[in-house]
């Protein structure tokens, strides 16, 4: 009998499943559908273990990632994107289902845990793990173990202010959070999209290649965009110095986050010759759900 790890990456519209054995090497690895609703769901992730478990014939131990976290107030979801898991017992419920203590954290902190046990970041030791994608996440992993906070928040960087805002960035943009000016709302792809082709734009996609084509609106635009990442992670460097940090997302392939971000930190990073390296993911979209299986040590 094989022993195993079962991650969960419960996204808002897919739900994936790894199993990794004691080496980390996958065994399995599906996804189906999110229901999207929430009964639904529940009885898809039971389903999907006890698809999986009857394969590996053996019984797992299960992580699993959210688009939000469990309040340590309310033992309920909140601050999911899936807004029909807001106020539910989500991991209680679920370890009912499947009759077994279910460990359960958000996306962007099981994707910097990922990064962090096997992955880019895998020889420091304090990381900080980054998600530039629809919106702008963050997560701080130590000695391989996730640091959620006190109201398991820690990390949610993408929606603190911009810090040192240029007149190119004024006036400061709403944010669904109810505030303003948020970082999520500067540098998040759909933010980088409309920076640089009006509002309404989305995908940012095709940026690097139109401005490795001479477009000067796509440059432009990616050279503010280098700017205001390299703005917003000083103040991570200066305020938890971490060892790495890890980009994940949709922006992470591109590469002006790691030719151009490094250099402009450094005249706001309170140190001499400030040298945290910016590291592109090494598991792709895997991360989270790596990550979920990596919760059981």
């Amino acid at each position: 009998m094989r022993r195993a790890r079962i991650g969960i990456d419960f996204g808002g519209t897919k739900i994936e499943i790894i199993a990794l054995d004691e080496t980390n090497t996958p065994l399995l690895r599906r996804r189906i559908p999110n229901p999207r609703t929430y009964d639904a769901a529940i009885a898809a992730v039971q389903s999907l273990v006890a698809q999986a478990e009857a394969e590996l014939q053996t019984t797992c131990t299960i992580g699993v990632g959210i688009p939000g976290a469990i309040s340590p107030a309310t033992g309920t979801v909140l601050n999911a994107n899936s807004i029909w898991m807001n106020g539910h017992p989500f991991d209680r419920d679920l370890g009912a289902a499947l009759d077994r203590e279910v460990r359960v954290e958000n996306d962007a902190n099981c994707f910097a845990l990922s990064e962090a046990s096997d992955g880019a970041a895998a020889a420091h030791r304090v990381v900080f793990g980054v998600i530039l994608g629809t919106g702008c996440g963050g997560a701080i992993v130590i000695d391989k173990a996730v640091l959620p906070g006190r109201h398991r928040i820690a990390g949610e960087w993408g929606h603190t202010p911009l810090p040192w805002p240029t007149a190119e960035d004024l006036p400061p943009a709403p944010c669904f959070c109810r505030n303003t000016g948020c970082i999520e709302r500067y540098i998040a792809g759909p933010s980088l999209a409309a920076d640089a082709d009006g509002p309404g734009h989305t995908d940012a996609s095709t940026l690097p290649s139109r401005a490795a084509a001479g477009d000067p609106t796509a440059i432009a635009a990616l050279a503010r965009h280098a700017d205001r990442t390299a703005r917003a992670l000083a103040v991570i460097v200066n305020i938890l110095d971490p060892d790495a940090i890890v980009i994940g997302g949709g922006l992470s392939a591109m590469a002006h986050l790691y030719d151009q971000v490094p250099a402009l930190m450094q005249r706001h990073v309170n140190a001499h010759m400030a040298s945290t390296p910016i590291l592109r993911n090494a598991h792709g979209d895997s991360s989270g759900v790596r990550g979920a299986a990596w919760l059981w040590p």
